[in-house]
This record gives structure tokens, C-alpha cells and sequence, in this order.
């Protein structure tokens, strides 16, 4: 245990964002620095909270496993390398889900159960960012090769993770992305003052250099066959995500200006990079309004506020949620309560318990305003509550309201893979699809989820094609396909 007293004696504190006036004119990262330098000062002390519980619900908490209680006590105790070989033993990258994770271990921490929880997401971004400061992260280059080949189609966060994990087993992999660079929406969908893309490209390169070949500008069931892959590699692996958006089949929703959120974010990833965007959908002086109360939503109010918008509304179906944990979600579940985002914090209204009924367009054919009314559950459905109708401007709408399942029309197609109820690849216990040797991972298989979901399921993933290969595997599993995704 770092300090047995610890989270008696030192207060919650978390890495400090830069003031909103300066960072909504650039799309640097909201942290000074980087959120791992941000929270250096405090580090310590933070770590120092850990009580290393007898029963560690953080474990549960994470999907990875992460070794929480054991990094803490070594941060507090200045151990640092040996840290970031504890963080690394479970997870990847943590760079990555130290920015972007929802954090369900400190919803789990026992230190929560009366006071504030360990900032175990802060610590472990520190780590990971001062592992890369000291250049203590390196390739890790299997010690022999066994002649096996591994195809892995989706380079997000499930494909990346089962990637590195199969080439450091001594696979030959190669990862295929139809994008013109890898990340998935690590890259393209998540904006830059979220997590900067030389997160993302310092981690590739590592992955390069242990022996991973990327093929980027591939779409598989276009470019190259379902058919083909299989006759090319040993195993085949779907990381391609769940992509089919969410629609809303209300009045007027053939009206221009009214775009999917990945629609809308790409285009604006790519600007921000210096990349040229031919007919740019953009919020500049425009009343954006964005349906959907999630983390894509909060993307599209940065991102809006960022280009300049008029104003910024989003919308959410859901009630307001309570400030503090409601007793029908105890710890150590992960509770729906008011969060608020950097976004939330530089501008836009969020209105609750709405439900859009009309677009209203103008004479030519653009979205002008939208209509909404208040809802309220009856009978296990939303229903519009009569005399809260009301028109608001809305001259762009962003939809981001999830996403449904995996692209079908394909390699999914192709290969006759057999799907679930929900419209996801269908896999065995040991993330084998119904078409040997075809393995799934991520949101393809599990549905839309979280970023460190994600990487367990690649990691589990990897477990599976490694023993498929050869008949026995030491690759860690996280997690097993059986277990639902926590929905956030």
C-alpha cells in the first residue's frame, strides 16, 4: 500500500484543462502540454489515495484487468519504469485510454463508496506520457517467428491491439485499412483536442518497428476478396467496427444540412490536420444542432465551437440525469449521472427528456429551424408530453445518435458470416465466427462500445487466433465474448 492514511489525508484532485478562452481557438489538446505533464505535480499524492483493497474492484471495474493498486504504489514510491511495465502487462495503450476512457474503474474504486475515488485515470496517463518522455516505451520484437500469417481488417483500437499482440507472439501481420492512414476513429472520428494524432502515429511507428505491416487505402471486399484473404493468411481477423449509424425518419429529414455525426467529424479532423476538404460541411456562423446526448455528441459541440458556430444546441431523449449516484445503481456499477465534458464546459445548451418531431426547411430546400416537444415514459416508451412543442433555429443537424452494427454489404457478405440478433458478427468462445479460421473483435462483434473494451477484446481476440495457430497460447484473455458491453 503507498500510504496507509493517504485517502484520509489528501483531497481528490484532477489534471487542470487550459482556460477556455484560449483553447477554443486552437485544436491542441485542452490539457497544458499533455494530460499525462498536466497532472505531474500531483501525481503522488493522488497515487498515494490507493488503499490496494484486499478484493481490488477497479480490476473488476476495468475490462483490461488493469493492475491498478500495483502502479499506484509504485508511482507513490517513484518507481517509475517498473509502473510502466505493470500498465503495459494489461493494456496496450494506455496513452490512448488514458485520454479517451470513460474511466469505469474509479466507479468501481472502494474509495468511492463514501468519498471521491482514486484518479486512476489520471495516473495512468501520466505514466504512459512520462514512459514516452523518458523513451522507456520501445519495440518489443518477438525473439523467433512461427510462420504463420495473420490478416487484420480495421486498424482502430480492437484491430491495433490484437495486431500487436499476435506479431509480439512471432506471427506475420499485416492490418488493412481502407482509410488513407490507420487508427480507425482513433484518427478520423475522435478530434484533436481530445487526443492529438501524434499520440496515435508515435505508437504506429513502435508497431512498425516490431514488425507489423499496415496496407492502408484497402477496403476488403472491394480491393481485395473475402476469398482472397483467406487463401493469403493462416487467420483472418474483423476489427471493422460497428459503422452503421443511427438514423431519425422524421419529417423533413431529406433536407440539406442535416448530416451523420462521422460525417461531419472526419471532414473536420482532416482540416485540422491541413488537409484539403473539397465541400467541407461546416458550423461557421451556423445555429448547429447536434441529437445525441453521448461523447460523439459532446465531439460535435468542440468541434462546432471550434469552427465558429452561432450557437450550439444538443439534444437528448433521456431525462436529466441526478448529480450524484441513484440508489437503483449501487456501487461499484457504473452510474448515469450529470457528466461534463471539456466541450460542455466552452459553450452550447443541453436540453433533456426532447424529442425531435419535424425538420422545417427553407424555399431551397435547406434546414432552417427544428421542432421539438418535451418527452415523458409511458408504458415503457417516450411519448410526446402535449402543449411543450416549440421551433428552434437549426441551420446544421448533426446526428449522433450510435450506431447500430457492423457494415454488411462486404467481407461480412462475402464470407456468409453468420450474425446475432442485433446485426453483429456471431462468435464463438474463442472470438471465432461461424467460417473457420475468421476471427472478431470490438464493437463488429460486441456492438458500440468503449475504447477499453475495445482493446480487451483485441487482446482476448489475439488469445484465440494464436491458439487456433498453434494448438496452445500464453497470450493474455481480458475477456470473453459472452460478457455484455457496459453501456456508457
Amino acid at each position: 500500500m503507498a500510504d496507509p492514511r493517504g485517502f484520509m489525508k489528501v483531497p481528490r484532485e484532477v489534471a487542470q484543462r487550459r482556460p477556455v478562452e484560449e483553447r477554443v481557438h486552437d485544436w491542441n489538446e485542452v490539457y497544458p502540454g499533455t494530460p499525462g505533464r498536466a497532472v505531474l505535480p500531483i501525481i503522488s499524492r493522488q497515487a498515494s489515495r490507493c488503499m490496494d483493497c484486499g478484493i481490488p474492484f477497479c480490476h473488476s471495474g476495468c475490462p483490461l484487468g488493469n493492475l491498478i493498486p500495483e502502479w499506484n504504489d509504485l508511482i507513490y514510491r517513484d518507481r517509475w519504469r517498473a509502473a510502466t511495465d505493470r500498465l503495459h502487462a494489461t493494456n496496450n495503450f494506455p496513452e490512448f485510454t488514458g485520454r479517451l476512457c470513460p474511466a469505469p474503474c474509479e466507479t468501481a474504486c472502494v474509495v468511492g463508496i463514501n468519498r471521491d475515488p482514486v484518479t486512476i485515470k489520471n495516473v495512468e496517463v501520466a505514466i504512459a506520457d512520462k514512459a514516452w518522455d523518458d523513451r522507456r516505451i520501445v519495440p518489443e520484437t518477438p525473439e523467433w517467428h512461427s510462420g504463420k500469417t495473420v490478416a487484420v481488417v480495421g486498424s482502430g483500437p480492437a484491430g491495433l491491439a490484437a495486431a500487436q499482440q499476435l506479431t509480439r507472439a512471432g506471427h506475420t501481420v499485416v492490418v488493412y485499412e481502407r482509410a488513407d492512414a490507420p487508427g480507425g476513429l482513433m484518427r478520423y472520428g475522435i478530434p484533436e483536442f481530445k487526443m492529438e494524432k501524434s499520440v496515435l502515429d508515435r505508437r504506429l511507428r513502435q508497431m512498425r518497428q516490431e514488425g507489423t505491416v499496415f496496407k492502408n487505402n484497402t477496403t476488403i471486399g472491394v480491393d481485395i476478396t473475402g476469398e482472397q484473404l483467406r487463401d493469403r493468411f493462416d487467420a483472418v481477423v474483423l476489427a471493422i467496427g460497428s459503422t452503421i449509424p443511427r438514423d431519425l425518419p422524421a419529417t423533413g429529414r431529406e433536407l440539406d444540412g442535416i448530416h451523420q455525426a462521422m460525417e461531419f467529424l472526419p471532414q473536420a479532423n482532416r482540416a485540422a490536420l491541413g488537409q484539403e476538404v473539397e465541400n467541407q460541411i461546416v458550423a461557421t456562423g451556423k445555429h448547429v444542432v447536434i441529437i445525441g446526448g453521448g461523447d460523439t455528441g459532446a465531439d460535435c459541440l468542440g468541434t462546432s465551437v471550434r469552427q465558429g458556430a452561432k450557437t450550439v444546441t444538443q439534444l437528448e431523449i433521456m431525462p436529466t440525469p441526478p448529480e450524484q449516484r441513484p440508489v437503483n445503481q449501487p456501487w461499484p456499477t457504473y452510474p448515469m449521472i450529470m457528466r461534463v465534458s471539456s466541450a460542455h464546459e466552452e459553450a452550447g445548451e443541453r436540453l433533456y427528456a426532447v424529442s425531435t418531431t419535424e425538420f422545417v426547411g427553407d424555399d431551397d430546400g435547406h434546414v432552417r429551424s427544428l421542432k421539438l416537444s418535451e418527452v415523458a415514459m409511458k408504458e415503457g416508451r417516450f411519448e410526446p408530453v402535449e402543449g411543450t412543442e416549440r421551433e428552434i433555429p437549426a441551420d446544421l443537424v448533426l446526428l449522433a445518435m450510435g450506431f447500430m452494427h457492423p457494415q454488411h454489404n462486404g467481407v461480412v457478405e462475402e464470407l456468409g458470416l453468420t450474425l446475432d440478433p442485433r446485426g453483429n458478427i456471431e462468435r464463438s468462445d474463442h472470438f471465432e465466427t461461424s467460417v473457420p479460421g475468421v476471427f472478431a473483435c470490438g464493437d463488429a462483434g460486441r456492438g458500440q462500445s468503449l475504447i477499453v473494451w475495445a482493446i480487451a477484446e483485441g487482446r482476448s481476440c489475439a488469445n484465440g487466433v494464436d491458439a487456433f495457430l498453434q494448438g496452445t497460447t500464453t497470450l493474455p484473455r481480458p475477456i470473453g465474448p459472452e460478457v455484455r458491453p457496459l453501456v456508457v
